[in-house]
């Protein structure tokens, strides 16, 4: 997990992060993050009176108001759980909570690469597929604050398993684990994403390829939502998106093609511009909005 401090004006003011892998139990990972966020208020020779609150972003599908988390597609045994309450007891500070990729969307559209774009969607490529959707300048959050799930678009009939339980997401030919196995059968076992990332920026014509392949396989999907929503632009952030050049000009030439042509003449794509600093950066923006500051 990445934690940050942050001034009234959402600059950082200090970073660290933490491991999660130690702690093999809900109530174990929850104090640990409750130690944590104390001992960083303290290694800053800050007292918890100054602190406004504390915004956390998770990922899967939460009920932002309620602090409930209801599954984490990818980490298993989180299904109702009500982070927000338990942290609010253990930090002695006010906790919010919500998806992390809402909380990358509201800092991209806010200050990162769609500032002065009204409808926009923003993609973190990792692990999973997370999305958030800024529709005329607001966050939307859907009836039940479940929308945005992106990664969860079925893209065939049948198809791979997903984490979500569901087959044939996108999230299930894009996300990092889908293809690292498609790579490990191109490039051999002992090849890293990062390298091939590396390589087609080199003009590796087999690594190119590879990641225009990806890039058509979004692009596909971002064309169905473009369609139905008339978005003015697309933030795609996240490991992935490191590739670069051509998963992006992939992605683009997917979206001519297939997008109805005044959705397609309208939209911008975009990589992120906060880089890994989006989450804390949208988890500061949901502490001010909710205290109404």
């Amino acid at each position: 997990m990445k934690c940050a401090l942050l001034d009234n004006g959402l600059k950082i003011k200090a970073k660290n992060s933490f491991s999660t892998r130690s702690f093999n139990s809900k109530q174990k990972l929850l104090q640990g993050i409750a130690d944590f966020i104390t001992t960083f208020i303290l290694d800053q020779g800050l007292k918890r009176s100054e602190i406004l609150g504390v915004g956390i972003g998770l990922p899967g599908p939460v009920d932002t108001f309620k602090g409930i988390v209801h599954f984490l597609p990818n980490i298993p045994g989180w299904r109702e759980v009500n982070v927000k309450k338990n942290l609010d007891l253990k930090t002695k500070l006010p906790v919010f909570i919500d998806n992390d990729a809402k909380l990358m969307c509201l800092a991209e559209s806010s200050s990162g690469a769609a500032a002065g774009y009204s409808n926009v969607l923003c993609l973190t490529l990792g692990t999973g597929v997370g999305g958030g959707l800024i529709i005329n300048n607001s966050l939307y959050r859907g009836k039940d604050n479940a929308a945005g799930e992106f990664g969860h678009v079925p893209i065939n009939e049948t198809g791979p398993l997903c984490g979500c339980g569901s087959k044939a997401c996108l999230e299930a030919y894009i996300g990092n684990n889908a293809i690292l196995k498609e790579a490990h059968k191109i490039f051999g076992p002992d090849i890293s994403l990062e390298e091939i990332s590396k390589m087609a920026n080199n003009n590796d014509l087999l690594s190119v390829k590879f990641w225009r392949d990806v890039g058509k396989k979004l692009g596909l999907a971002l064309s169905g939502v473009i369609n139905l929503l008339n978005l003015d632009a697309v933030v795609i952030g996240g490991g992935v998106a490191c590739a670069g050049r051509p998963l992006f000009e992939s992605v683009k030439e997917t979206i001519l093609l297939r997008s109805m042509r005044v959705q397609a003449k309208r939209v911008r794509v975009f990589k992120a511009k906060l880089g890994t600093d989006a989450g804390v950066i949208g988890a500061g923006y949901l502490v001010k909005e909710r205290l109404g500051k």
